[in-house]
């Protein structure tokens, strides 16, 4: 991982991202450029931290299942007309 993204983290006081997750957040960003428009791809991983934040503070749970129902969620529209 780039030394870069966990500097970035811990100034946010935030765990940095595994592998899976930058794995993870890439395709949906790919996803969505090809998918859509273009310039949605990072505000649709925004909109994935958004969820998983809240995900987490509301009702708990893993970090990594919150980002699965994210990523599952814009794949839902993704493929709706």
């Amino acid at each position: 991982m780039s030394d870069w993204l966990v500097r970035y983290a811990r100034a946010l006081a935030e765990e940095p991202l595994t592998r899976e997750e930058i794995a993870t957040l890439l395709d949906l960003a790919r996803d969505v450029a090809h998918g859509t428009e273009r310039r949605f791809a990072p505000l649709s991983t925004f909109l994935a931290g958004v969820r998983v934040g809240r995900q987490l503070t509301g009702v708990g749970g893993e970090r990594a299942t919150a980002l699965e129902h994210a990523v599952a969620a814009a794949h839902r529209v993704l493929d709706s007309p």
